[in-house]
Order: C-alpha cells, then sequence, then structure tokens
C-alpha cells in the first residue's frame, strides 16, 4: 500500500480535501462512515491521551503506537499526523517520520514553533528562527520516504507570515500550512505569495480563522481542509448532555429507540466493522 502517493493523488485532484480529525479509535470508526481521510490531531491527542492541553505534553511513542493501531483498523483511510514541532530535536523528528512511515501514516505536518509551543489557534505562540526550522525541516524531507510533508508556519507578525510562507513554498514539502489565519482576505495574500504549491487550511471550532465551507475553500484555491477538533468536541458536548440527563432522571437511562439513538446493538455493530477490517486484505487505495 502507497499511502503517501495517494494522499498526493488526492491532494491534487480538483476540489478541497477534508481530513477529519479524531482524536481514539472509537471517535475514528465514528468519522470513518462519512469520510475516507484522517487527520491525527495533537490537539485531539494530548486531549484524550493525557487529559491535557496541546501545549507540547505528548510522547512520540504514543503517537506512533497510535497510528500504528488506527492504520490496522482503516487500511483505506488517509492519515494526515500533526508531529509537532518533530518533538524537539531534527534527529528524533527524522526518526519519529521513518517509524510512522512504517506504520502507514500518509503525511505528517511539522511545524517551526520553538518550546514552550501552543496550539495554532492560541495567544503566545514563538517560532524557531527560520534557518533553524529549515534545516530541520531539510532533514524530514530527506527520510521521509514516500509520505507527504506539510510545512507548517505560526509566524504572527505579517511580513513574517509571507516571507516564510513564500520560502516553504520554495522548499520539497508537498504542501504549506500558515496556521491562525484570521481572514479570507490573508488566505487570498497567502496563495499568492506560494504560487502553485498546494495550501492547507486548518479550522477549529472556537478558532481564529474563519468559519468556510469546502466549497468556498475551493474557491479560494485552497487544497486540503483539517477540521481539527469536530469529533472532540462533539463528545464533550454529548457526554456532557449525557451525564446532564443522567443527574436529572436521578440515574435511570434514557429508553434506546429511534435513528439517533445509540446502544449496545449500534455500538457493538460500529466496532465490529473493525473486526472485519483487521481480517480483510486491504483494499488498495489508488496510486
Amino acid at each position: 500500500m502507497r499511502y503517501g502517493p495517494a494522499l498526493r493523488e488526492q491532494i491534487a485532484a480538483p476540489g478541497t480535501t477534508p481530513l477529519i480529525g479524531i482524536y481514539d479509535m472509537y471517535s475514528a470508526s465514528v468519522a470513518a462512515q462519512h469520510y475516507d481521510g484522517f487527520f491525527v490531531s495533537g490537539f485531539g491527542f494530548a486531549a484524550s491521551h493525557y487529559g491535557l492541553p496541546d501545549i507540547g505534553y505528548i510522547a512520540w511513542p504514543d503517537m506512533v503506537a497510535f497510528v500504528e493501531r488506527l492504520r490496522l483498523a482503516f487500511p483505506g483511510r488517509h492519515l494526515l499526523v500533526d508531529i509537532d514541532d518533530g518533538y524537539v530535536d531534527p534527529e528524533v523528528a527524522c526518526h519519529v517520520v521513518q517509524r510512522l512511515d512504517r506504520a502507514g501514516a500518509s503525511g505528517v505536518i511539522l511545524e517551526d514553533q520553538k518550546r514552550p509551543r501552543r496550539c495554532g489557534h492560541a495567544d503566545g505562540k514563538q517560532v524557531l528562527p527560520f534557518d533553524e526550522y529549515l534545516d530541520k525541516l531539510n532533514m524530514v524531507l530527506e527520510c521521509r520516504g514516500e509520505m507527504v510533508v506539510v510545512a507548517r508556519t505560526d509566524a504572527v507578525e505579517e511580513d513574517d507570515i509571507l516571507y516564510r510562507a513564500a520560502a516553504l513554498a520554495k522548499t520539497e514539502a508537498d504542501v504549506v500550512l500558515v496556521d491562525g489565519v484570521r481572514s479570507v482576505e490573508w488566505i487570498r495574500r497567502i496563495r499568492d505569495v506560494i504560487g502553485d504549491k498546494p495550501l492547507l487550511f486548518n479550522q477549529i471550532a472556537g478558532g481564529k480563522s474563519p468559519r468556510l465551507s469546502l466549497p468556498e475553500l475551493d474557491a479560494l484555491d485552497v487544497d486540503v481542509a483539517i477540521y481539527s477538533t469536530p469529533c472532540l468536541f462533539a463528545a464533550h458536548e454529548a457526554i456532557d448532555a449525557a451525564m446532564r440527563g443522567l443527574r436529572a432522571t436521578e440515574g435511570r437511562l434514557p429508553e434506546v429507540g429511534g435513528p439517533r439513538s445509540i446502544g449496545v446493538p449500534e455500538s457493538t455493530q460500529l466496532l465490529e466493522r473493525n473486526i472485519s477490517r483487521h481480517h480483510d486484505a486491504p483494499s488498495p487505495l489508488p496510486v
């Protein structure tokens, strides 16, 4: 299975490719009923695996192990993996990229933040000197195998945003991401400076970027859209509502019935599909 080339071909196809942020195997199982591509979100993984915010707590072996489980259960899905800053050192970044390649990742996103890092839509971000990031990026590009590499900048000063985006477009990275873009006008400006290089847009509920539909993004010549947290935030809301309901009924469970109800049969049916994918020969992705 050539996962990197399949994602690269999808990105080059007409329209904006959506990649849905998942945070654990159950959220991925639900999302797989609706979308063909996953974004392995650092925000979601830090929240679900550690119960911590997205400020640099993720240990790379945990992320690699998660991707291995995802690939086993979802052999026909694109998996774009958030590796933050490559876990600080360029040598570590390369090792992680090689491990993810063997695990079946389709691609990675490497950012230019320096520690202490932050979610791309949070205040207080700091970036590495550009040459330092470029050295790390080039090392990752040399060891990536066939994987897609997204070069991400978290610059916040306007001149620095445009400088870094233009410079990243000249590298061998497949895609450029400027995180925390605040307006449609800035999407246009970034598109202008990166030329024909594929552009990725990250939107997150409550974040700094505008909420845009896929047709709107396509009209802006955006090639990929990652949705970092729809599953995580939906679970937060649903769990909170369920706990309030359980408290209100003094512990009586709601009756299961109707098209939107989930009980043992519905959950088991969902998870049994993963068993069948474990044992079936994986259906080939387009190359």
